[in-house]
């Protein structure tokens, strides 16, 4: 691997932990988010590491551009990490709600997946990572958007790395599956096994090193995923949230 990467998404959570993790293994970074603020604190804890684009994937229109021009400030770039998304309880199915999920974890993700790809095509290579969730194993009462949401990114990663294999184009496309990790996001009513963020961040860029196609984060999720598609239809769609 490179010494060079572009972080979506990583002014908190886990795209900071990656971030800050980079840094200290000799990276620089390229760091993106909406709020200016949070990226310039990071910047500061050590300057040369870090390089600051603000924006919002939500406008997906725009993502390609900034992406671009922050790739050329970098000068290459041989990893990509796509740490940008929302969701949240919507039991009453309020569909402004719903519409922001999708804005950011469909429109969003494919903005910035498809650039990536694309940038790795034209390179000869790379290391194209993104985090989907457990939750997008099946569809799930509670959040409706946010299931489907992270269904169809793990759909999409999947249909990458198979064009990858195909195409010998010597990109490396990763999966990465949190269950619940300690953030803003990730914590709250029903939450078991939280993991730390410096714990999940370790191991996503350690499954990003042996060029993993599909990683749970942290690895006893994949005995809850397999688990979980293991229910009968019939069964599962009985389950009260």
């Amino acid at each position: 691997m490179g010494k060079n990467a572009i972080i979506v998404g990583a002014s908190s959570g886990i795209g900071r932990g990656l971030a800050e993790l980079l840094s200290e293994q000799g990276y620089r970074v390229g760091i993106t988010g909406r709020r200016e603020e949070l990226l310039s604190e990071i910047k500061s804890t050590n300057p040369e590491s870090y390089v600051v684009k603000v924006f919002d994937i939500d406008n997906y229109n725009d993502v390609k551009q900034h992406l671009d021009k922050l790739a050329a400030q970098l000068g290459d770039v041989d990893l990509f990490i796509l740490s940008s998304g929302t969701g949240k309880r919507n039991p009453d199915l309020l569909l402004a709600h719903e519409e922001l999920t999708f804005k950011t974890n469909v429109n969003g993700f494919t903005a910035a997946v498809n650039w990536a790809y694309k940038y790795f095509e034209n390179r000869g290579g790379g290391s194209l990572a993104a985090i989907s969730s457990v939750a997008g194993t099946r569809g799930f009462a509670m959040s409706p958007s946010y299931s489907a949401s992270k269904s169809y990114q793990m759909t999409y990663l999947e249909a990458l790395r198979q064009k990858a294999l195909n195409s010998k184009s010597n990109i490396c496309v990763t999966d990465i599956r949190p269950g619940f990790v300690d953030t803003a996001m990730g914590t709250g009513d029903g939450a078991f096994w939280i993991a730390p963020v410096s714990k999940s961040a370790s191991q996503i860029i350690t499954a990003i090193k042996k060029r993993k196609g599909v990683v749970y984060v942290t690895r006893r999720w994949f005995f809850v995923a397999l688990f979980l598609r293991l229910i009968p239809n019939y069964i599962f769609e009985r389950i009260k949230p």
